[in-house]
């Protein structure tokens, strides 16, 4: 006998749906009549116009945002890889003028004269004049790159005029 009250329980449930979507189809021909759903949910030409303009502010702002972003990724990049290079060069003058050292210091035992005249101490110099320049020239590349500011936005200034 517990088994036919389930199915009954069961018949009883589906029966009452119907009603609840009779009740919920009465309240929105309810609702259509008197216009209270349609001002809601559609909405008029110049908010669809509003929605349309704020979109548009959003989306160029965010193009805006990354542009600038990757291009201030680019510019750092460029900058650590030119202050790497220079770190570089700064390590072979110390090494150069160490030689450099060297030389004169192993001229001057050998009981030579006149060493500043000597090729090898001349050559040594040209190579420590080339490094140094190479050094001022990275030194004004990177200057250039800090000073380098984020391309305009070719579209944006386009579509204003």
């Amino acid at each position: 006998m517990a088994e036919q009250k389930k199915p009954e329980e069961q018949t009883e449930k589906p029966a009452s749906q119907p009603e609840d979507n009779l009740a919920q189809t009465q309240e929105y021909q309810q609702n259509s009549a008197t216009g209270a759903e349609n001002d809601s949910a559609v909405p008029d030409s110049d908010e669809q116009e509003r929605a349309k303009d704020t979109t548009e502010k959003i989306w160029d702002s965010t193009k805006q945002a990354w542009t600038t972003a990757t291009f201030k990724a680019g510019q750092y990049k460029r900058l650590v890889q030119k202050k790497i290079d220079l770190s570089a060069l700064h390590k072979k003058i110390g090494v150069a003028h160490s030689d450099l050292g060297k030389l004169i210091d192993d001229l001057r035992e050998a009981g030579r004269k006149s060493i500043m005249t000597q090729t090898e101490v001349k050559e040594m110099l040209q190579h420590l004049d080339s490094l140094k320049a190479a050094a001022a020239a990275l030194e004004e590349e990177i200057e250039n790159i800090k000073e380098q500011e984020p391309p305009p936005n070719l579209q944006n200034s386009e579509d204003k005029s």
